[in-house]
């Protein structure tokens, strides 16, 4: 969705709004749908994109089916960064409890039941669990200087962003969905613990989803 909101913005980056960016705005208008804090929306040569900012705000379901790339698998929504963040948040569980991680250091892992060798940025470390942003494979297009962490195998406990395109969930509810930073566009389910808006927490992932 926040593509298409951004695409309706007038793309002045002008500040008036109380955001850096028009995309910043696009972030916000995803949790509290208040569209007159930009001036230039409410002028009648922006009539025909206020009212479609507003129909995409009142209906955010009638968007395209939502697919996994790799599987087929329909999801019901995908999870957006929240705002201001390069990717949607992460909770991983290392399998080596031995190795001694600090936040902000740069990790690489891969999560269990996934092929895909993953690059975060650790958040925070609490009572084991790690929270990252995923930062992608730097190593890959001639960063010498970037020397991860290897940290083996996680699990992946938990994700928290935004609901973009797609059908917003209620808690405890067990859902597909699609990571938007996801390199395999697999979906994933797990079960709904918070809800806040579009502001989603999901935990107890998995990976196996037919």
């Amino acid at each position: 969705m926040n593509d298409v909101l951004e695409e309706l913005l007038p793309g002045y980056n002008c500040g008036k709004c109380g955001f850096k960016t028009c995309s910043d705005f696009a972030d916000y208008l995803k949790l509290n749908h208040d569209f007159e804090k930009c001036p230039f929306l409410l002028q009648d040569r922006f009539k025909e994109n206020r009212e479609k900012i507003i129909s995409l705000l009142e209906n955010p379901d009638a968007e395209e089916e939502i697919r996994g790339v790799v599987d087929g698998v329909r999801a019901s929504f995908t999870i957006l960064p929240l705002p201001g963040e390069p990717s949607c948040r992460e909770d991983l569980f290392p399998m080596d409890r031995d190795i001694e991680i600090s936040e902000n250091d740069v990790i690489k892992y891969r999560p269990l039941g996934c092929p895909i060798t993953h690059f975060a940025k650790v958040l925070n470390v609490s009572h084991g669990i790690l929270t990252v942003h995923m930062i992608g494979p730097r190593n890959l297009i001639g960063d010498d200087g970037f020397e991860p962490l290897d940290i083996g195998i996680c699990m992946v406990a938990a994700f928290e962003g935004i609901v973009g395109k797609g059908t917003v969930p209620k808690v405890c509810e067990t859902v597909r969905f699609l990571p938007d930073h996801c390199m395999m566009g697999k979906v994933h389910s797990g079960i709904v613990v918070s809800i806040e808006g579009r502001k989603i927490r999901i935990e107890g992932i998995d990976l196996k989803v037919w």
